[in-house]
Parts: C-alpha cells; structure tokens; sequence
C-alpha cells in the first residue's frame, strides 16, 4: 500500500477556496496599440454625434413644420437693413413665431437663408408655420397695395393723390407733362418712390398709347399719337359713359373735318384753371369767349396739348370713332346725351333740356307762405354766351337740391345756344 499524505484538517471556507487562482489573461498586444484606442474613441465620437443630429434632424423638422402661434393672417413690416435678430424680435413681437427667437436663427441657418432674408411688408397666413414665414421673407412676397387713378385727372391732380399716400415715400421731382400718364389701377409694394410710380405710369401711357395708334382708323383727323391723347383728353372729360364716347370721339372728329370749332366746355375751364382741373363754379358769359391756348370756342382745331390723362377706353374710343355724321350733342336730362345732325334739331333738343332744367328747378323750390317771390337776378356776365351753356341764375330762397338733377350740357354747342356747367 503506497502511503498518503496526511490530510489537514481545513476549516469549510478554506475548503471552497481554490488552491491557487489562475493568474489573469494577458491583453493582446494589438488591444494595446494606440491607433486601436484612438479610433476606438472615434468611433464612440461618430455615434455620439449621429445620435446628437438625428435628434436635433427631429426637433427641427417639428419646429419646422408645427402650426405657428398666428390666429389670424397678419401684416408684418420688416424695417430696411434689418438683421437676422431683429428680424426674430419684430416676428416674435408681432406673434408671428413662438416666444424662442433661437429656434428661428436655428431655422434660417438650417435653411440657409441668413443671406436670403429682404425688408418688406408681408402678409403672414393664420398658423403660418416656421418654414412658410422664412420662405416668405426669403421669396420677397411683399404685400401689394392697389391704388387706383381715376381717367380724367390732370397730371397736377394725380401728383396731389400721390404726394397725400403713404404708402409712397420720397418726392417727385418735376411735374409730369399733361396727357403723359396712364390712369389704371396699379399695385406697388409700401415704400415705393413717388418718382418710380410716376415712371411706370409714364411707361404703360407709351405702350397703350403705341398700341392703339396702330390700330386707329385712317378716317380718324389727326397726324400724331400726341394729337389723338389731346382729342381723347376731352372725349374724356365731356362723357363718363362708355356707351358714347365713341359717338362723342364721332362728333368731334366730324367737326374738325369740316374745319368747324370744337367748342367744348372742359377746354374753357382747361384755359381758366390749367392742371387744377375743376373750375368749382359754371362758366360765365364773358369766359366763353375769353382768347385762351385751349378755349375752342375761340381757336380753331385742337388746342395746344391735352387738357386731362385719358384712359384706355377713351384713346380706343378716339382712335375708331363711331361711324357717324353727328356734329352735335347735348344733355338729354338723364346722364347721357342725344346726338344730332343738324343746328336745328339740335336746337329743339336744347329746348327739351331747358324745359326739364325748369321743371326740376321749380319742383326743387318751396313758395313761400305769405309774400311772391322776388324775380331771380342773374349773375355778373356780359351776355354775349356763343357755347353751349348759360351760366345758371341766382337760385331763390329756400331752394333744395332736386332729387335727378338733368346732367350738364356736352360739347360742341352751336353758336347762341345755351351752356351748362
């Protein structure tokens, strides 16, 4: 029997214990290696940052894309050579965006719009989220402001509207030349030049203008565009119907080829008050054959330049007149005129208006209670009228305004007939 090594008695613990614990594996050489760290701590850097982006991609695109605090469209001004902060401060104060202007410098940079942002008057849809409002202002959508010139001003009187709109800003150097602008409604961005509406006017009278001169007719009597704007010029300001001004256009046209005067009222008051453009009272007896440029009861043919800016209906009318032998017209009582050949018929049509004139005036008239009235007194005058019109009598005590009162005569009044203003 082979002897054994006596046993020592061990305690339990001791008897769980290893005899000899193994000594720990060694690191690999290449765990070691310097490049194995470093881009190991690449690596954990790149998923950091994707991480990062993709939560910041989230936000942003939420911060993009949510409704904007806006509870109704909205009208925002941003201030010439305005930076991006400020930009952010007026959309925060306007209610445009949420209260962190952060998110707003994050989201143009995001976009790449700091170099893209313009000045200007925007109009901001309710809810507008945050990339419509900087794709707004990016875009240059600035509001648009109508404004509309009546046809029949005078080009003194169109610079007086623009000079009272503020919308407008800066002043206009030299007075238009009459005739020279296009009545029309435009739209201008707030913080145009004066002198850039009073161009593109300018242009859109030349194109109009060059437009219909080669399409006039060849029976029309006169040589030059510049001549048709002065015809047209008083077409426009002897009816406000579309339904006559070519038979107005005829009318004139007519009497120019038969070498007779035009005698038109607008042209006295042209005369008497240049480009202030109303009188603001009826013509008088002596001011009717007063010697003017632009009286053409006195001159014969056109005058000298237009007397208002017509507008493109008027031109067309001018250019093609109707094809008439009318060489007269007068107020029919009603808003329009009626059209005659002849003196004599156009004398009875005179007639017809005066008896309307007198009727309105005594229905407009309360008698009085106790006494007869006193015979009117006519105003000052020498009583020599050859247009159209006789300026209208001192109106009587307690008169009223008649409800229709008959419209003022047109043009082209014979010699002894009588005028209305």
């Amino acid at each position: 029997m082979s002897e054994r090594s006596p046993i020592s008695p061990r305690s339990p613990r001791a008897a769980l214990e290893p005899e000899q614990v193994p000594p720990p594996p060694r690191r690999s050489d290449v765990a070691r290696s310097p490049l194995v760290v470093f881009g190991n701590a690449v690596i954990t850097f790149i998923i950091l940052v994707m991480l990062a982006t993709g939560g910041v991609y989230i936000y942003g695109k939420q911060a993009l894309e949510a409704p904007g605090p806006l509870q109704e469209d909205k009208v925002v001004n941003i201030p010439a050579r305005a930076g991006k902060g400020d930009i952010a401060e007026v959309l925060q104060r306007e209610g445009v965006i949420d209260a962190n202007r952060w998110v707003f410098l994050g989201a143009v940079f995001a976009l790449k719009a700091a170099q893209d942002l313009k000045p200007g008057e925007y109009l901001f849809q309710k809810n507008a989220n945050l990339r419509d409002v900087i794709g707004t202002i990016v875009d240059g959508k600035v509001v648009q402001h109508s404004i509309t010139i009546p046809e029949g001003l005078t080009s003194e009187q169109i610079v007086a509207r623009l000079s009272e709109n503020d919308i407008f800003t800066g002043s206009i150097r030299e007075m238009p030349r009459e005739g020279t602008l296009l009545p029309e409604t435009y739209k201008f961005p707030r913080g145009t030049s004066r002198e850039q509406v009073i161009q593109r006017m300018q242009r859109e009278q030349k194109r109009v203008l060059a437009d219909i001169w080669e399409r006039r007719s060849g029976e029309v009597p006169v040589r030059t565009p510049e001549q048709l704007v002065t015809l047209a010029s008083i077409v426009e300001k002897e009816t406000g119907r579309a339904d006559e001004r070519s038979r107005v256009a005829a009318v004139f046209a007519n009497r120019l080829q038969k070498k007779m005067k035009l005698q038109s009222d607008p042209t006295i008051i042209y005369g008497l008050v240049g480009g202030k453009g109303t009188l603001g009272r009826p013509i008088k007896r002596s001011e009717i054959q007063q010697p003017s440029p632009y009286n053409t009861y006195v001159v014969d043919g056109l005058p000298p330049g237009p007397i208002a800016n017509p507008g493109r209906a008027s031109l067309e009318a001018t250019a093609n007149p109707a094809r008439t032998r009318d060489l007269f017209f007068v107020a029919d009582g009603t808003g329009g005129h009626t059209f005659t050949e002849t003196y004599d018929a156009h004398q009875k049509n005179v007639a017809k208006l005066r008896a309307i004139e007198k009727a309105a005036q005594n229905d407009a008239v309360e008698p009085p209670e106790e006494q007869p009235q006193a015979a009117p007194v006519a105003p000052a005058g020498d009583g020599n009228s050859t247009a159209g019109a006789v300026a209208p009598r001192q109106a009587p005590a307690k008169q009223q305004r008649p409800r229709n009162p008959p419209a003022r005569q047109g043009a082209a009044q014979p010699s002894g007939t009588p005028v209305a203003q």
